[in-house]
């Protein structure tokens, strides 16, 4: 008997797994561990891994007293009582058995460790042993049969998982529910997927079995099916002059709303078009004869519809070579075009390839664009000089009544977006500008208003007679709503007239006709900084008045021309004062009926105020002569405005024969009286007053 130099208490221990899952790897050692081991030891480890797996044992080290047949320190190896292994010694030791660097696997998915010592470990040199062990997928398919005769595990196809193993059967078959055996199912199914495999039960090899198989295929509308058979195709048949027969083995082929193909014999039917997403294919087979079976790969490709077409005037986009279920077309109209459908404008249209090969919507139609009546014009017209019913690219040109009226942007086309637009496309639409300053007659000669000559019939058409109160006084024509007159005549004191109280007459040299048709004032607009209380203030006499109505100008009533901001005022110009005030009638002075003229020279300023200045030694309260104000008469007296003119124009003519008003009959000392002057509101200074004024009221 082996006897240890020291005595050591016996101990025996086991060590189970814990209950919670088993573990899919770990690491078992020897006690004290890489320290050597004590005497006396007998320790049990059970291993186990999760069921379909098995335990690779791998040690990463082993020493082990040494002694034959492992008789005194021993590690075992079992399973299921069945020992594995009995390991002791060192990887080069003479006596012991080690198990080297090859790992152990366990049959199954469990395994033992015994570790068992004697009362002696010399020296205490022995370090014990180190082993990893992992859990290793058994491949269930690859064992042999059971020698109990209970046949393969799968009796078709055997799957291997992790830790397991699935059985399948092939197509035409079905698992029984144990879960191993095929039983032959080829009937009530159905394929859906876009693309599939199918093939006769037992392909390519013969069954021996009656049987009546049923494949459909449907997929979804919108799709066809194609049926590619494979070479290998053979059906029992019998041969006649007419082809093969089909009588007891058959694979027939069923198409909603075809005749029904019945295929047999030995020759592949290979690519079969069924336009149809729905295919029957019916199996049938009888216990004789020998039938290979057949195989086939289905294909689904996408309904065609017609090509849509051209569309006159218009384009159909994208452009493919054909068109297939779920495309979309775009319609677009060329420019000038609009889209129509069933007598209603659409915005845009597209349209899809429907399932049954037909587009949702026919196409539309492209009709040319109309822009609607061109605007009419004020004081004017037009004419289609190309084009008709006012279609795209149709031209009107406009004018107006000439000679009082003037175009301004002439021609208008009708364009794409629907609007007549001028050729240079700056402006939106035409306007009549009123001709001023060109009367239709010219005054023959020129007269003084105190006893002077009647004026023709429109030779002065912006002379205006105004009745504020009944009082008469002057007024001009500048614009079609606007009179220009002067502020003293709408204003007494610090009462402006009301313009219910104030009328308006044109277009004729005689009152008594004149005073028929009135016209009426929608606003009165006295300069601002007009103040005259006492009458001796004339500084800024100038107003406006706004017409009710826009006057349409003739021969008979025509704008003046404001002076431009450049106008100059050189002495002894001739200018053109005209008024209904009062004449001079044997040595009595009566206020006319008749519209009267004058021509009159302008007066340098310094010899106006002179005149001022010496009136004043004679007589009281008189104005003050200002920078807005200029003079005209002649030295030795005779023709001069008077009362009654007051508010009428003095004109002047410009390089291109336009008359412009000058100024504005505003005050003067007596009428025609030697040495005095005609005092005048000087209109230049006021173009700013006057153009706001209009803008803005």
């Amino acid at each position: 008997m082996h006897l240890s130099s020291f005595l050591f208490a016996s101990v025996s221990r086991c060590w189970p797994l814990p209950d919670s899952e088993p573990l899919m790897h770990g690491e078992v050692h020897s006690p004290l561990y890489p320290q050597p081991y004590p005497p006396n030891l007998q320790e049990q480890w059970d291993l186990s891994v999760p069921e379909g797996y098995q335990i690779r044992l791998t040690f990463t080290h082993l020493d082990v007293e040494a002694s034959a047949g492992c008789y005194f320190d021993a590690l075992t190896v079992l399973y299921d009582d069945k020992i594995m292994g009995k390991f002791c010694g060192t990887e080069n030791s003479a006596d012991g058995h080690h198990p080297g660097t090859q790992p152990i696997l366990s049959p199954g998915n469990r395994l033992t460790l015994i570790f068992q010592t004697d009362d002696n470990n010399p020296e205490h040199q022995s370090l014990g042993f180190s082993a990893q062990y992992q859990a290793i997928d058994i491949d269930e398919c690859s064992a042999p049969e059971p020698a109990d005769g209970s046949g393969p595990l799968c009796s078709q196809i055997c799957l291997n998982t992790l830790g397991s193993y699935l059985c399948s059967c092939h197509h035409g078959f079905k698992l029984r529910s144990d879960q191993r055996t095929c039983l032959l199912s080829c009937n009530g199914g159905i394929f859906d997927e876009p693309e599939g495999q199918l093939f006769s039960p037992g392909y390519p090899n013969p069954w021996f079995q009656a049987m009546s198989c049923q494949y459909i295929i449907s997929v979804e509308l919108g799709f066809t099916v194609s049926l590619n058979f494979s070479d290998n195709f053979h059906i029992e048949y019998i041969e006649t002059q007419q082809g093969p027969f089909c009588l007891y083995h058959w694979l027939q082929v069923t198409v909603p709303d075809q005749e029904p193909m019945k295929l047999c014999g030995k020759t592949s039917p290979g690519l079969i078009v069924t336009n149809s997403n729905t295919v029957t294919l019916d199996y049938q087979t009888d216990t004789d004869g020998l039938s290979n079976g057949w195989s086939l790969h289905y294909s689904t490709h996408r309904v065609q519809c017609p090509f849509p077409g051209n569309l006159a005037k218009g384009r159909v986009t994208p452009v493919f070579s054909e068109y297939l279920y779920r495309d979309y077309i775009f319609v677009r109209c060329d420019p000038g075009y609009k889209l129509m459908m069933d007598g209603e404008e659409l915005e845009s249209f597209t349209t899809m390839c429907g399932s049954n090969g037909q587009w949702h919507h026919p196409l539309p139609e492209c009709h040319i664009i109309d822009c609607g009546e061109p605007k009419s014009l004020l004081n004017g017209g037009l004419t289609f000089i190309s084009g008709s019913k006012n279609q795209y690219q149709s031209v009107v040109e406009y004018y107006c009544n000439n000679p009082f009226y003037s175009i301004l942007g002439a021609k208008f086309t009708c364009e794409s977006d629907r609007k007549w637009r001028s050729n240079d496309d700056i402006f939106v639409r035409p306007t009549c500008l009123p001709v001023c300053g060109k009367p239709m007659k010219n005054i023959p000669n020129y007269q003084k208003i105190i006893g002077g000559y009647e004026a023709p019939e429109n030779t002065i058409p912006w002379q205006v007679l105004l009745s504020i109160s009944g009082n008469r006084a002057g007024g001009i024509v500048i614009a079609d709503r606007w009179i220009l007159t002067a502020a003293h005549v709408l204003k007494s004191g610090i009462t402006t007239a009301s313009k219910e109280n104030v009328r308006i007459y044109m277009g004729l040299t005689n009152v008594e006709t004149l005073l028929r048709s009135p016209a009426y004032a929608a606003s009165i607009h006295v300069h601002p900084e007009y103040n005259n209380p006492n009458f001796v203030d004339f500084n800024n006499d100038i107003a406006l008045v706004k017409l009710q109505n826009p006057i349409t100008f003739s021969a008979r009533v025509m704008p003046v021309c404001l002076p431009a901001e450049s106008a100059t005022y050189n002495t002894g110009l001739m200018g053109l004062v005209s008024g209904f005030g009062l004449t001079e009638v044997n040595k009595t002075q009566i206020l006319t009926n008749k519209l009267k003229y004058v021509k009159l020279p302008l007066v340098e300023q310094s010899t106006c105020s002179v005149s001022i200045t010496s009136a004043r030694k004679t007589k009281e309260n008189i104005p003050s002569l200002t920078d807005n104000m200029f003079c005209a008469g002649f030295p030795e007296g005779g023709m001069d405005s008077c009362q009654g003119d007051s508010g009428g124009p003095f004109t002047l003519i410009d390089r291109e024969g336009r008359t412009w008003a000058a100024g504005v009959v505003s005050w003067g000392i007596d009428c025609g009286k030697i040495g005095t002057y005609g005092v005048y509101t000087k209109v230049t200074n006021y173009l700013d007053w006057i153009n706001n004024t209009m803008q803005e009221s």
